[in-house]
Parts: structure tokens; C-alpha cells; sequence
């Protein structure tokens, strides 16, 4: 009777995270793809370039070329390292690392597809908030020597994650966009970035899917109310932008995959700042404050979680009380996906027309010669680097 019990509890959580996963799956095709087009047309190395100091337009640039080249949180990471080895200022690289997992297309489609257009909106506004606050606390607290220890230890070339993910810069040049764009090499490049993405991302949305079925099957509600204070408006508006962060940190979850979980956490009754402090703490996860050390030293890993912490939690803040004083904080917690399974409507025609979109984006990149790059992916920059310029000379 225990066995048949455990077994279809496991069953319906693996049925709540393939819901999740059938309602969010052309989002994901179609994000990563419009990714994969922008970065086919922007330069790794102009960006770099351009992030050379602390004012206000390099961090507005950081922030474009953060949207620019979406990717996940641990090539996010690496390729901030990347630039400030390069010759950006430290400022910038953090601000870009930002942009980059909490600005991006993919987000903000998921946001609405699965949880609505309010969060979406809310991801937009705090990032933008979340930069602007990150670069004046730098302004205020981040000392020469700090960079220095940091400049010293990023030199050393640790290896974290993604690093050859990172160092991939497929895109094309020369032409007007769209002459990019349809060019042999711009499908070439969009098809890299494309397939790059996803294998740098799939585990995460994997683990997250996963731990949101796991939380929904088996978490009863009650407990949720009485962890979010969710009896008490005032407190769990408190505490949600507080303990949101720190519920992220623990979870490993990062990039999109946490959309899944943040959707059950607002089902169970945390803030809506909440919701939007812990979709922003990505960067912050305990696997990337690791690397932080690996990349920049133990004191500058204190340095970026505390400081990092601190403008997730008050962008958090400042989004619940904005929008509850406009009156478009949703009232309705059901999250349908959580529970609906798969039917034939809307969302299964989508998915099928982007699942043959992706079929064709995966015979490209196998077709020019990209399973080599993407065994790559966990190398060093500097290997990456050489390979995919042999890569775009070969590429039709």
C-alpha cells in the first residue's frame, strides 16, 4: 500500500513538471531562437571594447550588450570574466551579467506564457532598477584594491563553467542586418547559438521542472501559507523580497529553469516581490558564488553576494510597491499549467510548429560541423576560441 502510494505521488509530480514543461516549450524554442539571431549580428569583441570605465554610458551599453547576448547564468558568468579580463571595468562586467540572465527575450515570454504579463513586466522594470542600483553601490563601495585582488586573481584563468560556451562568438559581419541574417553564415550562427544555448540550459530547466513538480505534488498549501505568511499581507510583504533571494541560493536552479518553481511559490502564497526577488537571484545560487571565488577571490565573492543580495531584495521591494499602488498585482495565484496536462489546443499547435523549427535549427548546426564545438563547451576560452574560427571559416 506505501509502495503504490509513493509511487503515484511520483507520478503526479512528474505529471505537474511535464505540464509545466508542455505550457513553456515554444516560448523556449522561440526565445532561444530570437536569442541565437541577435547574438549571429552583435560581436563579442565590440562589446568588450566598449566597457572600458564605469560611466553612465558604459553601464547602458552593459546592459544592451547584456540583452544582446542572452545565454544562461553560468555563460553569463564566464563571459563577464571574460571581458573584464579583456580591459572592462569591473562595474561593467557585473552590470552586463545582470542584463544578461534577467533582461533576456526568453524570460519575459515565459513570464507571460506561464504566470502572466504583470511578472514579465516586473522582471523588465526591476532589471533596469537592479542595474541602475548595482552600479551606484559600486560607485559608493567598490575600492581600486578590491579590483586589483580581483584583476589578480581572474588573470590566473580558473576554469568555472561554460567557459568555451562564453568564448563562442559566431557572429557575422559585414552587410545590413537582414544581409547578415540570411546569409549562409548568419543561419550557420544562428543555429550555434541555438543548440549552444539550450545544452548550456537544459539541465537547469530539467532540475528546475522537476523540483516545482516535486513541490507542488507533494507540499501541502498550508505549509506555504504558513512559511509566506501568506494570513498576514503586511509581513509576507517583509519578508518576501528577504527570503526570496535565500530560497533561490539553496535551490541550484538558475537561468529560465526557475521560472517553474518561482510559479509554485506564488501558488503557495509568497509576495509578488518575492516572486521577483528570487527569479532575480540567478546570479547568486550557491554553484556560482563558488565560481565567483574561483574566478575573483574569496573577498570579492563576500563582496558580489552581499552587494548582489542587496539589489535583488530592494528591486524586489520597490516592484511590490509599485504595482500595488497602480492595482495590477494579480489576484488570481491558480497557476493553470501546473495541472493541466496536455490537450490539444493553442499551445500544442505551437509547439509542434516550433518543434519542426527546431528540428531545422539542429540539422544545421550538425550539417556544419558544430557536435565538435559543442563537445567543447566545458574548455578552456582560449581553445574555444581557435576552434570556432576554424568553424566560421568552414561554415557555407
Amino acid at each position: 500500500m506505501i509502495l503504490i502510494q509513493a509511487i503515484q505521488s511520483i507520478e503526479q509530480a512528474l505529471f505537474m513538471a511535464f505540464s509545466m514543461l508542455w505550457t513553456i516549450l515554444w516560448p523556449l524554442i522561440l526565445g532561444f531562437t530570437l536569442s541565437g539571431i541577435v547574438q549571429a549580428v552583435v560581436s563579442q569583441r565590440a562589446m568588450a571594447n566598449a566597457l572600458g570605465g564605469d560611466s553612465a554610458k558604459n553601464v547602458s551599453l552593459a546592459t544592451m550588450f547584456g540583452i544582446a547576448s542572452s545565454s544562461c547564468s553560468y555563460a553569463a558568468v564566464a563571459l563577464a570574466r571574460s571581458f573584464f579580463q579583456k580591459g572592462a571595468s569591473f562595474t561593467a562586467a557585473m552590470v552586463f551579467q545582470l542584463a544578461s540572465t534577467n533582461l533576456v527575450i526568453e524570460l519575459g515570454i515565459i513570464l507571460i506564457v506561464l504566470m502572466g504579463w504583470q511578472f514579465a513586466v516586473a522582471e523588465y522594470l526591476g532589471g533596469l532598477l537592479m542595474v541602475i542600483t548595482l552600479a551606484v553601490i559600486f560607485r559608493l563601495t567598490l575600492t581600486p584594491r578590491l579590483v586589483q585582488m580581483a584583476k589578480r586573481q581572474a588573470e590566473k584563468g580558473m576554469m568555472g563553467r561554460m567557459e568555451g560556451h562564453a568564448a563562442m562568438d559566431m557572429s557575422v559581419s559585414g552587410g545590413s542586418f537582414w544581409q547578415k541574417l540570411l546569409s549562409g553564415k548568419g543561419f550557420t550562427a544562428v543555429s550555434n547559438y541555438f543548440v549552444m544555448d539550450w545544452a548550456s540550459v537544459w539541465v537547469d530547466i530539467v532540475v528546475g521542472l522537476l523540483i516545482a513538480g516535486a513541490l507542488a505534488a507533494w507540499v501541502p498549501d498550508s505549509f506555504w501559507r504558513i512559511f509566506f505568511f501568506s494570513n498576514n499581507p503586511t509581513l509576507a510583504r517583509i519578508e518576501g523580497p528577504l527570503i526570496g533571494p535565500l530560497v533561490a541560493i539553496v535551490s541550484f536552479v538558475c537561468s529560465v529553469g526557475n521560472v517553474p518553481l518561482a510559479a509554485v511559490l506564488w501558488r503557495g502564497g509568497i509576495s509578488f516581490g518575492g516572486v521577483v526577488s528570487f527569479i532575480f537571484a540567478d546570479l547568486i545560487i550557491l554553484p556560482i558564488l563558488d565560481i565567483y571565488r574561483k574566478y575573483y577571490s574569496w573577498k570579492m565573492m563576500g563582496y558580489i553576494f552581499i552587494t548582489f543580495y542587496i539589489t535583488m531584495a530592494f528591486a524586489g521591494y520597490v516592484i511590490e510597491f509599485l504595482f500595488m499602488a497602480l492595482g495590477i498585482i494579480p489576484q488570481n495565484r491558480n497557476v493553470v499549467a501546473i495541472n493541466e496536462g496536455l490537450s490539444w489546443n493553442y499551445t500544442t499547435v505551437l509547439n509542434i510548429i516550433f518543434l519542426v523549427l527546431a528540428a531545422v535549427l539542429i540539422m544545421r548546426f550538425l550539417r556544419t560541423g558544430g557536435l565538435a564545438m559543442l563537445k567543447m563547451m566545458g574548455t578552456s576560452e582560449h581553445a574555444m576560441e581557435h576552434h570556432h574560427a576554424g568553424h566560421q571559416e568552414m561554415a557555407p
